[in-house]
């Protein structure tokens, strides 16, 4: 894939998880147009499918932390309100270990669930990326825009033409780039390749009208990518927006609700997606109210992809149905295996695990456990067993110790502190 880079993803940590996403999506696609079906809209089914079979390892296990959060958060619950109008350092302290105890003895880390989320997180961002600009990860794609690329920079106004179009505004940036100004040939054609992508079926035709000594190269270049492109009669490269309009144009109802079910499938399979998802158990207004807010947002993601997949292009609402589909799937054997766990027996193996880690690190586990099962309302505490006239009266020999030969607050008497404590230390 010789002089790609430029158009790929450059993002801390995004960029490189892009890019080896990318070696497997050019393998699918360099599979299926050896058995003769060089199809984007298959290549980025089966990559969804590959790229969620890969992250269901972190899956699983984000759903039993879930699972074992269920049955910690009642004694979460019952520490939090017993300090709840207590915000003294001390008992804010004792909070603190008592919940770090109630992990413990699920053997389970506060973070544990968003370490499975920092690590899924980048890896979808990438797959979007990788869908997103296809020519920039698929050498195959990426050649169906030569020779015309080539032939369109040699023509004047050309850079300033494709700038109209719809999604030009993108790359503004790359247009004033050094790179570009300064000719250079690998960043310029990389460019019009990002802007010739995103190109509806009109912005072409109006690219052959504007150049007609093109039209030629214009017309193969648009039937090479309308052919990987098509699939099930829509071309994915379009909106499902401007589909409805040129069908509604033509009087072609069928390719009007083909469209439309691109948006309406995308928003059904995530609604369904959500409703498989373990909902937590609410037993606070607290959580109540958490769960109130889970529940709308749960109706409003899938009217949101709707309305995204129906602007965006076709091939974004097929990854987006793809990728529903895959984990409503999965979420259902997931489910069942969860739920034939024993979670004592989880529990148990859980804590073994942690125990191993802090006896590795020189900690006595059985010091933090017994912490699970302690009420630090029973902690000792030399401060509280003094009575208030014996506070008084222990300030007040402290004051007159040190106050001895010297006015009170003055640099003498605190002179004076400083030499009787060390004289004192000193005897000890």
């Amino acid at each position: 894939m010789p002089g790609i880079i430029l158009t790929q993803n450059q993002t801390f940590i995004i960029g490189p998880v892009a890019k080896i996403l990318g070696y497997i999506m050019e393998g699918i696609f360099f599979c299926l147009d050896k058995i003769g079906i060089p199809n984007i809209g298959l290549s980025i089914i089966l990559f969804t499918i590959v790229i969620y079979l890969l992250m269901m390892p972190l899956t699983v296990k984000q759903q039993k932390f879930s699972k074992l959060s269920a049955k910690m958060n009642p004694e979460l619950q019952a520490i939090q309100a017993k300090y709840k109008n207590k915000k003294d350092n001390e008992s804010m302290m004792k909070m603190n270990e008592e919940t770090q105890a109630v992990y413990a003895k699920y053997g389970v880390s506060a973070t544990g669930s968003c370490v499975q989320l920092l690590i899924q997180m980048p890896i979808l961002f990438a797959l979007y990326r990788v869908i997103y600009a296809m020519p920039a990860y698929v050498g195959k794609i990426k050649d169906a825009f030569f020779p015309l690329v080539d032939e369109l920079i040699a023509q004047p106004g050309s850079a300033e033409f494709i700038q109209t179009f719809k999604d030009a505004a993108m790359f503004t940036k790359q247009f004033s780039n050094e790179a570009f100004t300064g000719g250079n040939m690998e960043y310029i054609r990389n460019t019009f390749i990002d802007v010739l992508n995103r190109a509806s079926t009109l912005e072409w035709s109006s690219l052959a009208d504007k150049f007609p000594s093109l039209s030629a190269d214009v017309s193969m270049t648009v039937e090479t990518l309308e052919k990987y492109n098509n699939f099930l009669g829509l071309n994915i490269g379009n909106s499902p927006s401007f589909i409805v309009k040129e069908a509604v144009s033509a009087g072609s109802y069928l390719m009007v609700v083909a469209a439309i079910a691109v948006p309406v499938l995308s928003a059904v399979t995530q609604w369904i997606n959500t409703k498989l998802m373990p909902q937590p158990e609410s037993n606070n207004s607290q959580d109540n109210t958490m769960a109130s807010s889970m529940k709308t947002m749960n109706y409003m993601m899938p009217l949101m992809s709707a309305i995204f997949c129906y602007t965006l292009p076709a091939g974004m609402g097929l990854y987006w149905i793809a990728g529903s589909v895959v984990r409503s799937i999965q979420q259902v054997i997931i489910n069942k295996h969860i739920d034939k766990m024993d979670l004592d027996e989880l529990i148990k193996k859980n804590v073994e695990k942690r125990n191993k880690k802090l006896e590795k690190s020189g900690i006595n586990p059985k010091t933090i456990n017994n912490y699970a099962n302690m009420s630090t309302r029973t902690i000792p505490s030399k401060a509280s067993s003094m009575t208030q006239e014996e506070k008084d009266l222990a300030v007040k020999k402290s004051t007159e110790y040190y106050n001895k030969n010297a006015k009170a607050g003055s640099l003498a008497s605190k002179a004076n502190m400083v030499k009787q404590y060390n004289e004192k230390n000193n005897k000890n």
